[in-house]
C-alpha cells in the first residue's frame, strides 16, 4: 500500500533529506515550509502522516499539532525537535502527537518511528472501512422483494458472490445497481478488502483516466504530485464501475488491457504495477448497440459480460413496492425522530397504479417526502406526492386496456424520456445540473440525452 506523508519544516534542505530517505521506501512525500502551508496540503491530499518541525516561525509545531487534532483527528503527528528536552517531547505527547523524534537524527530510528505511524493509520483506516462497511450491509437489507424477477436477481447475486467472475449488472436508472454491486462485494470473498465505486460520467473525461490509473507527478498541468488511481485503491477489493456505457472508446482500450493482464500504467510513468481486483461494472445504455454504433468495444463488452445480472424496474415487481415503501418508510422515519407503522390501503394501491419511471430511487423520495408531510403514524393518501395521480391514468395497463400499445416502443419512450427531461429543466430554469439531479441521473448523462432527444436548453429557458 502507497502512503502519502507530509513534511513540516522551514528548512528546505531538511525537506529534501526526509523526502529523499522516506521516497526509497516507496513513500509519496509532500513538503510545506510552514504551518499554515501545511494545513493547506491537508485540505487537498489524502496524507496518512504529518512529521513536523516543533520551532516554526508563524504557526510553530504545537499551534500545527492543535489543528490537525482539531480537524483531523486520526491523523498521526510525529515531532521533530532540536530542542529534546523531556519536557517538550512529554508535552507533544500529550496534545496528542504520534511520537517524536530529536535532531540530529539517525534514519533507521527515523525509518522504525514512521513505520510504526503508519501501521497505526492503517488500523485506524482499516476500522473505518469495517465500520462503513457495516453500515452498508445494513442498506442491504433494502434487497427487499419476493417478486419472480426480483428473486432471480437474489439468486443470480448468491451464485457469483464468492467467486472472483467479472460482473455486467444492467437495467434502468435507479434500479439499485450499485447496492447489489455492494451486496455482491459485502458477501463474498473480498468482504475484508476496499469497496471502490466510480461513476465514469460523473469525472470529465479529461481526467478519467488519472482518476483510474493515477498519474506521476508532473505527468500533465495541475499533477503536483504522485496520486494512486482507483485500480491500486481497489487492490484485492471490488472495483465498481457506474455507468461503464458513459466510457470514451480512448479509455476502454486501457479498461480492456487493466481486465485482461491484471496490471495499469499510471499515466506519466511507463512503470506498470500489478493489482488484484475484482471488477463490477453497471449500465443502463444497450451495451450491444453502442457495439453496433460503434461506441463501446465489442471485446471489452465480452470482457465484461462473463456473469450477466439484470436488474427489473420497479413496475415489473408491483408485489414489492409494499414491503419497499415500509422499510424506507421505516428507516427514513428513524431518522427523522418518527415512526410509522406503515401505509393506508388507498395509498398502496396508487403507489401499485404508479408506473415509476425513476424505480426504486423515486420510490425512496417519494416515500421521504410522504415521512415529512404525514401527521399521523399511518401514511395516508394524501401524503403522497401529486404526480402519483396526475399520472396514474397514464400507465401501462390503462393503455393497454384502451388498445393504445404503441407502434414503435422505443419512439414512445424517448418521448416519456423527454417530457421528464423537459420537465425538469422547466423546474430548474434551466439549470442542467439540478435537473438531472431531480430526475436522479448524472450530469454527464443528463448532457448526453439532450443530444440524443435533441433538446436545446436555450430554447426552453424562460
Amino acid at each position: 500500500m502507497t502512503h502519502n506523508v507530509l513534511v513540516v519544516d522551514d528548512e528546505p534542505k531538511l525537506c529534501d533529506l526526509l523526502a529523499s530517505a522516506l521516497s526509497q521506501n516507496g513513500i509519496v512525500v509532500f513538503t510545506a515550509g510552514n504551518g499554515l502551508h501545511a494545513l493547506k496540503v491537508l485540505e487537498c491530499e489524502d496524507i496518512d502522516l504529518v512529521i513536523s518541525d516543533w520551532r516554526m516561525p508563524g504557526m510553530d509545531g504545537p499551534q500545527l499539532l492543535a489543528e490537525i487534532k482539531s480537524r483531523f483527528p486520526q491523523l498521526p503527528v510525529i515531532v521533530m525537535t532540536a530542542y529534546s528536552t523531556v519536557k517538550n517531547a512529554v508535552q507533544s505527547m500529550r496534545n496528542g502527537a504520534f511520537d517524536y523524534i530529536a535532531k540530529p537524527f539517525d534514519i533507521d530510528e527515523l525509518d522504525i518511528t514512521v513505520n510504526k505511524a503508519l501501521q497505526f493509520r492503517d488500523i485506524l483506516k482499516d476500522n473505518q472501512r469495517m465500520r462503513a462497511e457495516l453500515d452498508e450491509h445494513r442498506q442491504i437489507d433494502s434487497l427487499i422483494g419476493d417478486s419472480p424477477s426480483f428473486r432471480r436477481v437474489l439468486h443470480a447475486i448468491d451464485s457469483v458472490r464468492e467467486s472472483n467472475a467479472t460482473i455486467l449488472l444492467t437495467g434502468e436508472s435507479g434500479t439499485g445497481k450499485e447496492m447489489v454491486a455492494r451486496a455482491i462485494h459485502t458477501h463474498g470473498n473480498r468482504a475484508d478488502k476496499p469497496f471502490v465505486a466510480v461513476n465514469c460520467a460523473a469525472i470529465p473525461e479529461g481526467l478519467l483516466e488519472s482518476e483510474m490509473f493515477g498519474h506521476r507527478k508532473g505527468a500533465f498541468t495541475g499533477a503536483v504530485a504522485d496520486r494512486v488511481g482507483r485500480f491500486q485503491q481497489a487492490d484485492k477489493g471490488t472495483l465498481f464501475l457506474d455507468e461503464i456505457g458513459e466510457m470514451p472508446l480512448a479509455l476502454q482500450a486501457k479498461i480492456l488491457r487493466a481486465l485482461q493482464e491484471r496490471v495499469i500504467e499510471p499515466v506519466g510513468d511507463p512503470r506498470e504495477r500489478k493489482v488484484d481486483v475484482r471488477v463490477i461494472a453497471a449500465t443502463n445504455k444497450n451495451l450491444l448497440d453502442a457495439v453496433t454504433n460503434k461506441e463501446f468495444r465489442e471485446d471489452l463488452y465480452y470482457r465484461l459480460n462473463v456473469f450477466p445480472i439484470p436488474l427489473p424496474a420497479l413496475r415489473e415487481r408491483v408485489e414489492d413496492i409494499a414491503p419497499l415503501a415500509r422499510h424506507f418508510a421505516h428507516t427514513l422515519g428513524a431518522a427523522a425522530g418518527k415512526r410509522f407503522s406503515g401505509f393506508s390501503p388507498q395509498a398502496l394501491q396508487a403507489m401499485a397504479r404508479y408506473s415509476w419511471p425513476g424505480n426504486i430511487r423515486e420510490l425512496q423520495n417519494c416515500v421521504e417526502r410522504a415521512t415529512i408531510v404525514a401527521s399521523g403514524a399511518v401514511i395516508e393518501e394524501e401524503d403522497l406526492p401529486a404526480y402519483l395521480f396526475a399520472s396514474s391514468s397514464a400507465d401501462g395497463a390503462t393503455l393497454i386496456a384502451e388498445g393504445s400499445v404503441p407502434a414503435d416502443l422505443e419512439a414512445a419512450l424517448a418521448e416519456v424520456e423527454k417530457t421528464y427531461i423537459l420537465a425538469a429543466l422547466a423546474q430548474s430554469n434551466g439549470v442542467q445540473a439540478a435537473a438531472a439531479q431531480l430526475i436522479g441521473i448524472s450530469e454527464r448523462s443528463f448532457w448526453y440525452r439532450l443530444k440524443k432527444l435533441g433538446i436545446h436548453v436555450d430554447k426552453i429557458v424562460r
